[in-house]
């Protein structure tokens, strides 16, 4: 709603500064209405997507799993995309390592002949769950203090930070599929000393 109301104040202010004009250009009315015409198409655009995505998450609020998967730590909305990659049934990979190698967070071993332990990339996997996992992992760090601990952990043992990234990823990956597979939603545990002693 703030980009709606701030790309029609910047159509208004446009128009009226051209026409506040003073010196008179070749063609300033046609651009003036040019430019006015562009940005009233420019506000129906940002209304029709504000529609789309309040019909989206109106539709991923009605699977069942939406809870689970909205209160992981930087997920949130963009769960919807899992919802629509994977089915939202998890049965159908069988284990988190099958959604792993899907997700293209699973190495595949590139071995040949007398040479092993070459991993890569698997060719063909899903570059919607990797990038909805990839952007999610720094967005954890910053909010739970589980993703944070493992991800300076993986800097400390001299992972680049894209590696870091990545073994986060598949790390909340797992978490996310346990999670769903059990109907249960993401609790951050703290200690609690005073509990614990009493």
């Amino acid at each position: 709603m703030r980009t709606l109301n701030a790309a029609r104040s910047a159509a208004d202010a446009a128009v009226t500064a051209a026409e506040a004009q003073f010196t008179v250009v070749p063609g300033e009315k046609t651009a003036a209405k040019m430019v006015h015409t562009l940005a009233r198409e420019v506000m129906a655009l940002d209304e029709e997507i504000a529609q789309t995505n309040a019909l989206i998450e109106g539709r991923f609020r009605e699977h069942p799993d939406a809870e689970v998967i909205t209160r992981m730590p930087g997920i949130g909305m963009p769960g919807a995309e899992f919802i629509a990659v994977t089915g939202g049934d998890m049965t159908a990979f069988g284990s988190p390592d099958r959604l792993a190698g899907v997700s293209g967070l699973a190495p595949a071993p590139r071995d040949s002949g007398k040479i092993g332990g070459n991993l890569r990339r698997p060719r063909r996997y899903s570059r919607r769950l990797l990038r909805m996992f990839y952007l999610s992992a720094p967005v954890a760090t910053v909010h739970c203090p589980f993703s944070k601990a493992f991800d300076q952990r993986k800097r400390a043992e001299g992972q680049s930070h894209k590696q870091a990234v990545l073994a986060l990823a598949r790390r909340r990956l797992n978490a996310l599929w346990a999670l769903i597979r059990d109907h249960r939603t993401f609790e951050a545990v703290t200690s609690q000393p005073a509990a614990a002693a009493a």
